[in-house]
């Protein structure tokens, strides 16, 4: 698995092992000369071959992705609630397992990503209209959003289930005049380009094969002047001269992604280099991995209860296999190699 990759245009990816990455597609179809034409024919043919599986890697973890939260979205909400994320805490609190703290530290996220992002005050959510919660589970944020700007909201999924979860949820809530969810691929959303005042994307961007292409979908359907919100699982930045992780470190990575179905992994640094790349405005970047220490941990011990091990058993071996590996986040945590990113910019006008 590449774990970093040196220019924004190469942050191309396949799940697992099989990761690989390309150049322009114009690179993979250039025509020939005719003086080589049997030694292109066969490169051309192989390229065929490998563009054939990549499409079939990337649609057997687009599939895999939605029987994932499909099967573990009614565990996730039984236990946690209606959102789908990280709490964010202060550094070294303590808050036991029986606390609301988790779920008002859910919520806490979102208002400091918001003020990352430069939404504090009310000239500024003034101007936020519509919204699209990219990777909306079943739908916590799209509707907090929703309810805190007044705005439209409209959230995508892979998973069916998450999909009909949130639009129930927000019938039984009175929002659907102005939330709604729908699935379709974040890498190739179903939107007009320029339609959203604020794009959000709440720890989804670790399950995109192609972190360029994620980020310039998140880049097209931003309305001039809008805002764009990454919170994701990273890898640690790369020291100068290093090419990649330690083997170790890798070795945490791929057990990860074999459970929860994610391809390669990038840095913070890396999603600053494509944001760069579409000549953003006011980019920023901060590692938030303190603030969601209490987090998994808390996770774990929920696991473990009584109430928490029948939920499991009844959710099926994707949850299982799920609280299996979470051990290896609080160590990838622990030990530095993963990080908890955010990364925020704004389109200009």
């Amino acid at each position: 698995m590449i774990a970093t990759l040196a220019a924004p245009s190469s942050l191309t990816s396949l799940p697992f092992r099989t990761i690989s990455s390309f150049g322009s597609p114009s690179l993979l179809f250039r025509s020939p000369s005719s003086s080589v034409s049997m030694t292109t024919t066969t490169t051309t043919a192989r390229g065929n071959v490998a563009v054939a599986a990549a499409a079939t890697s990337t649609d057997a973890l687009r599939k895999g992705i939605a029987e994932f939260y499909n099967e573990t979205s009614g565990l996730w909400e039984d236990i946690w609630g209606d959102h789908m994320h990280h709490g964010f805490y202060d550094p070294d609190s303590s808050v036991q397992l029986s606390d609301s703290g988790h779920r008002e530290a859910q919520i806490r996220m979102i208002e400091e990503s918001l003020r990352f992002a430069g939404v504090t005050d009310e000239e500024e959510e003034k101007k936020i209209k519509k919204v699209v919660d990219v990777g909306c589970g079943i739908g916590g944020s799209s509707r907090y959003l929703a309810s805190k700007f007044g705005a439209e909201c409209i959230g995508i999924t892979l998973s069916p289930v998450q999909a009909k979860r949130a639009n129930d949820l927000a019938a039984a809530q009175s929002l659907s005049h102005k939330v709604s969810f729908q699935v379709a691929d974040a890498l190739d959303q179903p939107f007009e380009d320029g339609k959203f005042d604020l794009v959000c994307s709440m720890e989804s961007g670790e399950h995109m094969p192609d972190k360029a292409k994620f980020v310039k979908e998140l880049v097209r359907v931003a309305a001039p002047g809008g805002r764009i919100i990454i919170v994701t699982w990273c890898h640690r930045n790369l020291s100068a001269g290093e090419k990649a992780l330690q083997p170790w470190e890798q070795n945490i990575l791929d057990k990860i992604c074999k459970t929860f179905y994610l391809p390669a992994w990038c840095s913070t640094d890396d999603y600053v280099k494509l944001l760069q790349s579409h000549s953003l405005q006011d980019i920023k970047c901060a590692d938030w991995s303190e603030n969601v220490a209490p987090f998994w941990p808390a996770v774990i011990r929920t696991a473990l209860t009584w109430n928490g091990l029948v939920s499991l058993l009844r959710s099926g071996m994707k949850s299982i296999k799920g609280a299996l590996t979470m051990p290896l986040m609080i160590e990838g945590y622990k030990k530095g190699v993963i990080k908890f990113g955010i990364i925020t910019c704004q389109k200009p006008l």
